[in-house]
């Protein structure tokens, strides 16, 4: 047996969960450590024993905040994880924010399926709370990009991913051998964010698919939004766009801007109603180096909006009538105040529900992205009459055409790639890729295969 082992405990044929589990002789590292979202049987998985005894865990490395990469977190801490975890200065800034407020949704989300009597289970339980999450962040150490760093038996370095602010590849050394976590890989010409760097020399490649079988539109992305507003905005209607508090809804608010700056939208009132996305948008400010906007841009783009913090200022948007922009998060639509505005304004047909990014499966975006005329939220079923619309160019993650063209820069093939994070469809069709035009042996990981190396 190798001494080395992975172990693929998420993000293997699903896109979302990502936990990858290495073990040098015994002693174990953990890459990513992500919520299932999406379907049931998915999200069972998140109150499953985990396939490894916390406190047996030396490290975690995390490639970004996303909560399918770092929601697990509080549980594997609260479970008895007392090793640390390692991520980029903005990553863990994020995770400060997008951590707690996971907590915050599930106890407020128990709360109201025990109040109403929607749920199954007799009392409802969170999956953690938020104070689990906040004492999760004592766990955390920073490390800066392109310097090695120990975890455990292994040494990592974190090169820039583009995708959200902090992003990043993990290159993980152990015996010899180099094994590069892709994490999300962002698009090359992101307005907001650099580009990813070039794949480095390394043994073993580990890589996400979302978009593995398919492209982004090449009109600009703000072109179809541009369209999206003005045909909504003409007919008195409301724009709602579920966005993730991080990266997207920023991205959203620099077209928004850019589009009113250069008169191709009505100067129609635009509302940022997610307390975790302004703080997001406040570290996009504080973290300019980062990125490519300076803190003069960052203002200037960034205050076009108005942020609503409190419940009774986000309930003050849904007795509104239109025309104007909503964003809010989450970003498929799985909680968070978003429901709220698609409960008030799905039944009008003026209105217009913009999906933005991938909807994993199971979730109420992907139920909207294909066509479904009802959903089931807070106990009650919403008609849906809004006009909806998909707007895959101002995705976060590379289409198939740019992860091809990135796995391309490897100075050398690898001895194989692993590809995951990506529905079976998609992982299978970037696996084929890579084997018939790269020529590199590559597998597409069962849940829960261990591996040696």
């Amino acid at each position: 047996m190798s001494p080395v082992t992975l172990g693929f405990h998420g993000a293997a044929g699903t896109v979302t969960g990502s936990r990858y589990l290495l073990t040098v002789r015994g002693r174990q590292v953990l890459v990513d450590c992500g919520l299932f979202q999406g379907l049931k049987q998915l999200r069972l998985r998140n109150r499953a024993r985990f396939p490894a005894p916390p406190s047996d865990i030396e490290a975690v490395v995390l490639t970004h905040a996303h909560l399918d990469h770092s929601g697990y977190l509080p549980v594997l801490v609260r479970d008895g994880f007392r090793g640390a975890v390692f991520a980029t200065e903005p990553t863990f800034a994020l995770c400060s924010i997008l951590l707690p407020d996971s907590g915050y949704l599930q106890e407020e989300e128990a709360e109201r399926a025990n109040r109403l009597g929607y749920s199954r289970h007799t009392p409802s339980l969170p999956l953690y709370t938020r104070a689990d999450a906040i004492a999760s962040l004592d766990s955390f150490g920073t490390v800066p990009f392109h310097r090695p760093h120990e975890a455990g038996p292994v040494t990592f370095t974190f090169r820039q991913a583009g995708h959200i602010l902090g992003a990043a590849s993990a290159l993980v050394s152990v015996e010899g051998l180099a094994i590069l976590f892709s994490g999300d890989v962002g698009r090359p010409m992101d307005p907001l964010l650099y580009p990813p760097e070039p794949v480095p020399e390394a043994d073993y490649l580990v890589v996400e698919s979302t978009y593995g079988e398919r492209t982004h539109p090449r009109l600009p992305p703000a072109d179809e939004l541009a369209e999206v507003i003005r045909r909504t905005a003409g007919r008195g209607g409301v724009v709602v766009i579920p966005a993730f508090a991080v990266g997207r809804a920023q991205s959203l608010l620099y077209h928004v801007h850019a589009l009113r700056q250069a008169g191709e939208i009505p100067d129609v009132p635009v509302f940022l109603d997610s307390p975790m996305a302004a703080d997001a948008t406040d570290l996009m400010s504080q973290y300019s180096q980062y990125h490519r906007l300076d803190r003069e841009q960052c203002a200037a783009v960034f205050g076009s909006a108005r942020i609503t913090n409190s419940p009774e200022e986000s309930k003050a948007i849904d007795r509104r009538s239109g025309p104007m922009i909503i964003i809010s998060a989450s970003g498929m639509a799985t909680g968070g105040r978003v429901l709220f505005h698609i409960r008030r304004f799905a039944d009008d047909p003026r209105n217009t529900i913009v999906l933005v990014g991938h909807q994993a499966a199971g979730t109420r975006g992907s139920a909207l992205q294909q066509g479904a005329r009802e959903l089931k939220m807070h106990g009650v079923r919403v008609s849906v009459h809004a006009e909806v619309v998909s707007l895959h160019g101002l995705s976060a993650h590379a289409d198939a055409d740019e992860l091809m063209a990135w796995l391309g820069t490897a100075p050398r093939p690898p001895r194989k790639v692993f590809v995951t994070h990506g529905e079976p469809s998609a992982a299978d069709a970037l696996r084929f890729r890579i084997q018939d035009e790269l020529g590199w042996p590559a597998l597409v990981p069962e849940h829960g295969q261990v591996v040696d190396l």
